[in-house]
């Protein structure tokens, strides 16, 4: 069945693509320059993880490295996503697709997998790096294979230019298959099947059956040019034993060229028989292809001292009924012009209060400075303390508390932000800002809309490895009072494959997720989602929402959730309660009979340097009952990656191709590849299969990742820039 992924997968495609184009641009600087690539990557190999040919070595990526990799020899094409998720493990999602697979009723046989590698240790002046890796470790086992490698590097070996890396591992499983030396672990692996629904890891393999030692070369003559030998242990018995191509030898060669910084691409000899070509592109999160510019800030105004003049701190000004809106009416234009939406101002002789929301900037340390900036512009000199509260969509999210005389100080000081930081409170807001506030006038109602395009694709179909739908969206939004909102998308499909698939749902399931098909089927112009939010705080570190109406493509209802976050605590924890039915084919108006009741109870906790975890236990929309695991890693910039797993009560039969449901989730700022600040982001979740088990509601505007960017962890993550 195939996986119809969010419309903004195309946008996340594109995002990376423009953004190692525009890397590149840079890096080719003048047309009449060649400059020299400067790259600390190890190349791929064509399995997209650090290797030499078709064997791994044991070097690993730059810390948050994202590695693309497209590979194709005897039939048989590879397209991978590597992600260095922490200094010492990466993950790897597979799509391959087998040519002449002449049996088993395959012509082109099809597979998805996962691979896991960690970094044992890293490489010494002695020491070569080694790292132990599983692969093929939750799918049907095609690939499946264990290994351990080491790598040593060489500067000008035997005198001659550039560098030489030699590898030597042992492997299992597939990389055990030829020249093995014993089953030094004991045990045998079992034949691969095809028809196998795959998707649980193997662990009683692991490590297991007949190992072989494997070893390589990788010489780097200059900065571009680089030549690859390796002694090959895997023996592609279920390729060469259905004709696939013909293994002749266990030697391959490789000649590869650095394009530039990003992009590596080669020509290969494997096998005695067949050539092959391998594209790598390679990039990082954490470095930009575009420079993050804003406007300069105006400078801070420093107050006369109280000695020189007394006067100016005289607090009688406060006394008129007038004070706060004056303030306000000057403070709010200079805010606006700043990219930040002003919406209650308290002002007494010697405190100030601003609750603000950012209208431009997706980073929180730069509209707290901004803020601050304007109000040490503009406040009387005799308010000395400045509460900046940060607002999103109604909820108040922290309080950050600066020395007025600390902020005109330290602005040109070493280490300014530190110090800044030392003196700040940030802590819990109040839900609801102070009695005699004045509200600005045009913050509610508010109204806005959107026309576009949309692009809708499918993945994984073994038909039709890529299908999609096309066409026009439109969407309004309407905040009439603070934490309400009505909203909704109308799309217009003008051209599309997805309704074309024949893979209808053979689930023995309720059929939530696998009649994707039917909902591609059913109507050109559909009600993508229309409902109303009210979303709240009913205590300092409680948030509350509540939604209802038609909440995504597949069902409406009626969703409650509570969040428990307080401002400095890495810890929350939320409980949600959802009635959900499932709506007509069409996507209109009308609902199915299948109607179900479910919530989950979740536990979100900061790990730090930018890691998270989460846990949510509950009910799914098959009325399975089991838990979600996971693991995401953000940037200071805004990128988010991360992946997941969900374990219920379905069996892995009944549950079907998979065994169980598990995706990587992928969160790209838009600002990061057009160098200009914007709160827009695309987001999507891979899925390599998508069943019926394990299913969640998709609900609009789930509170934790509202409120979490504008709490310490985050706030604090990139501070630095509150002097921007």
């Amino acid at each position: 069945m195939p996986k119809t992924i969010q419309a903004s997968m195309l946008a996340t495609a594109c995002c990376l693509t423009l953004g190692a184009s525009a890397t590149v641009a840079q890096a080719q600087g003048r047309a009449d320059t060649k400059p020299k690539v400067v790259t600390s990557a190890p190349s791929l190999n064509f399995y997209g993880v650090p290797g030499i040919v078709d064997l791994p070595s044991g070097e690993a990526l730059p810390d948050g490295q994202l590695a693309i990799g497209v590979s194709n020899f005897g039939g048989q094409t590879r397209t991978n996503l590597t992600f260095q998720f922490s200094p010492r493990i990466s993950a790897t999602f597979r799509y391959i697709g087998i040519q002449d697979w002449n049996s088993d009723g395959f012509d082109t046989y099809r597979d998805r997998s996962f691979d896991v590698r960690y970094l044992l240790f890293k490489e010494g002046r002695y020491r070569p790096s080694v790292t132990v890796g599983l692969q093929d470790f939750a799918g049907t086992g095609i690939y499946a294979a264990e290994y351990i490698a080491a790598t040593k590097n060489f500067k000008r070996p035997f005198r001659l230019p550039g560098k030489l890396k030699v590898t030597a591992g042992l492997g299992w499983g597939r990389l055990g298959t030829l020249g093995d030396i014993g089953s030094l672990s004991g045990g045998t692996r079992p034949v691969f099947n095809p028809n196998d629904t795959g998707g649980e890891p193997a662990t009683d393999q692991w490590f297991r059956g007949p190992v072989s030692p494997f070893a390589g070369i990788e010489w780097q003559v200059n900065d571009r040019l680089g030549l690859k030998a390796e002694y090959s242990t895997d023996a592609y018995q279920p390729e060469t034993s259905r004709g696939v191509f013909d293994r002749d030898s266990r030697l391959n060669f490789g000649a590869e060229y650095q394009v530039n910084n990003n992009l590596r691409v080669g020509g290969y000899w494997l096998y005695g028989s067949e050539i092959g070509i391998n594209a790598q592109l390679q990039f990082n999160p954490k470095t930009a292809p575009a420079p993050y510019t804003i406007a300069g800030p105006r400078p801070i105004i420093v107050r006369p001292s109280r000695r020189a003049n007394p006067a100016a701190y005289d607090t009688a000004w406060a006394s008129a009924q007038s004070a706060p809106m004056v303030i306000r009416d000057a403070v709010e234009p200079e805010l606006t012009e700043n990219g930040i939406r002003l919406e209650t101002l308290s002002v007494t002789g010697t405190r100030a209060e601003a609750r603000v929301s950012s209208i431009r900037y997706d980073n929180h340390a730069i509209v707290v400075g901004r803020t601050a900036r304007t109000l040490a512009r503009i406040l009387p000199p005799s308010v000395e303390t400045i509460d900046i509260t940060l607002m999103n969509n109604g909820l108040a999210l922290s309080t950050v508390t600066i020395s007025r005389s600390d902020f005109e100080s330290l602005e040109f000081q070493p280490d300014a932000a530190d110090l800044l930081l030392s003196k700040a409170v940030i802590s819990d807001a109040a839900p609801r800002p102070a009695p005699n506030a004045v509200v600005v006038d045009n913050i509610h109602p508010r109204f806005g809309w959107s026309i576009g395009p949309y692009f809708r694709p499918s993945y994984f179909d073994p038909d039709e490895p890529l299908r999609y739908d096309a066409g026009i969206a439109a969407e309004a939004r309407y905040r009439f009072a603070p934490g309400w909102l009505v909203a909704g998308e109308v799309r217009h499909r003008v051209t599309g494959t997805i309704g074309d698939s024949t893979r209808l749902s053979n689930s023995v399931l309720p059929r939530v997720r696998t009649d994707a098909v039917l909902f591609a089927q059913g109507a050109d112009t559909t009600i993508e989602n229309l409902y109303v939010s009210k979303q709240w705080k009913p205590g300092k570190s409680t948030y509350a929402r509540v939604t209802a109406g038609y909440l995504e493509q597949m069902f409406g209802g009626v969703s409650a959730e509570l969040l428990w976050k307080p401002t400095g605590n890495r810890l929350a924890l939320g409980v949600e309660a959802n009635y959900a039915r499932q709506r007509d084919f069409d996507q209109a108006f009308g609902f199915q009979d299948y109607s179900i009741a479910t919530g989950h109870v979740s536990a979100y906790y900061e790990f730090g340097r930018g890691y998270y975890g989460q846990v949510d236990v509950g009910r799914y929309l098959a009325g399975d009952y089991g838990a979600t695991f996971t693991v995401e890693r953000e940037f200071n910039n805004g990128w988010r990656v991360g992946g997941f797993f969900t374990l219920t009560d379905v069996s892995a039969e009944d549950f079907g191709e998979g065994s169980f449901d598990k995706g990587i989730n992928i969160t790209i700022p838009v600002s990061w590849f057009i160098g200009r600040p914007t709160r827009q982001s695309v987001s999507t979740t891979i899925r390599p299969i998508q069943r019926d088990g394990g299913a969640r509601l998709n609900v609009p505007g789930r509170l934790y990742q509202q409120v979490r960017d504008g709490h310490i962890n985050d706030l604090t993550g990139d501070w630095g820039r509150v002097w921007e």
